[in-house]
């Protein structure tokens, strides 16, 4: 990252690689098998969280990581724009600017320890309300594993449906936390009214469609989209749409 580009009190737009003023910190996540997974913390810079997300990023075989753009933007603007603490990780195997995760990928099996690891990270850190946000494999992550008492709930974003089966489904419905399920218009793998369809099941499952989008959710449209909906449903009440302006320090990210 570059040094800060915008004086303070100057009013600019933020842009796809704008990263606003919060604290981070390099993470390691430790799983019963005993592995280390690399990871990185993003919290309000000057006051506690309000409730944190905890965040499963794609399929590790086909680019997925903990830097996948949605997560790399939401630990960029939301810490300061909406007071969130934002957990990004690699799950184990994949590779990125924060280094290696260790292990080797399991197509969602022994990644059960992960997501347990990630959770009791935001517990033994007093990390405040935490929700799972899971995206594409990330969400079967979250259905499959994710059902702990010590969350708020989860947020879905694409979810494929290939891993997860009816009976994960059936498992969330009884477990009655809220579930969040955002899916794009020309999804790849499963469009809105095919969602509505499957995750009929849960009750307490809110199925939105999103005109326009598409599975990698592409474009500040689509990101935007994405980060009003995880805080409306995470901090109820919380003004929306997010601001698109900043006035106060930022820094301007490398591609």
């Amino acid at each position: 990252m570059s040094t800060p580009m915008s004086p303070e009190g100057t009013e600019h737009p933020i842009r796809s690689l704008t990263v606003l003023p919060a604290h981070r910190e390099d993470v390691e996540l430790h799983t019963a098998d005993g592995l280390t997974l690399v990871g990185e913390l993003a919290v309000p810079q000057d006051r506690p969280p309000a409730a944190t997300l905890v965040t499963f990023h794609p399929l590790p075989t086909h680019g997925g990581y903990m830097d996948s753009h949605v997560y790399r933007k939401a630990a960029w603007r939301l810490p300061a724009l909406a007071d969130l603490a934002v957990l990004r990780f690699n799950t184990r195997g994949p590779t990125s600017t924060r280094g290696t995760s260790g292990g080797a990928f399991d197509a969602g099996s022994a990644e059960q320890l992960d997501v347990a690891a990630a959770i009791a990270f935001a517990e033994f850190h007093d990390l405040p309300h935490p929700w799972l946000v899971g995206w594409s494999f990330g969400t079967e992550l979250v259905l499959m594993h994710g059902r702990d008492p010590a969350i708020e709930g989860a947020i879905l974003l694409s979810p494929p449906l290939h891993r997860a089966t009816d009976a994960d489904l059936d498992a969330w419905a009884a477990f009655g936390k809220p579930l969040v399920v955002l899916v794009p218009e020309h999804d790849d793998y499963l469009q809105p009214d095919e969602a509505r369809r499957r995750f009929a099941r849960v009750p307490q499952a809110e199925v939105i469609g999103v005109e326009g989008a598409k599975h990698l959710w592409v474009g500040e449209s689509a990101v935007r989209r994405v980060l009003d909906e995880i805080v409306g449903h995470v901090l109820p009440g919380h003004p929306l749409p997010l601001p698109t302006h900043w006035a106060g320090d930022t820094v301007e990210a490398t591609a």
